[in-house]
């Protein structure tokens, strides 16, 4: 599958020195996802920062597949229209969450690097 090429974030973690950091997805973050955001707020501060993170990418690389795998079931006729497009409508706004989550640590990470010691 083309998702697939992006599945390890973990190796990522891992040649970075994170290699500790709990990958299961059943943990403080995958739950603040699907949660309001007052629950989100007190559960994802159980965890680390690099842990949340992890379990972001996780969640938004799952959801790619389930896409994929919808618009493949779409193509066999084995998935009604509707489910597809389902599917595929929340890919695209948990990708553009992730974007968007993205571009505001790059954002900030250069605010950071052009503070004077």
């Amino acid at each position: 599958m083309m998702i697939d090429a992006i599945k390890n974030v973990s190796s990522l973690s891992a040649t970075r020195g994170l290699g500790g950091i709990a990958t299961d997805l059943s943990s403080a973050a995958s739950n603040a996802i699907a949660s309001t955001p007052e629950t989100a707020i007190g559960s994802a501060a159980a965890g680390s920062f690099a842990s949340v993170m992890s379990d972001v990418a996780k969640n938004t690389v799952s959801t790619l597949k389930e896409a994929e795998n919808a618009s493949f079931a779409g193509i066999k006729g084995t998935m009604s229209t509707r489910e597809v497009v389902d599917k595929v409508m929340q890919a695209d706004q948990t990708l553009q969450t992730a974007i968007a989550l993205r571009d505001k640590m790059v954002s900030a990470f250069l605010d950071i690097t052009k503070m004077q010691i």
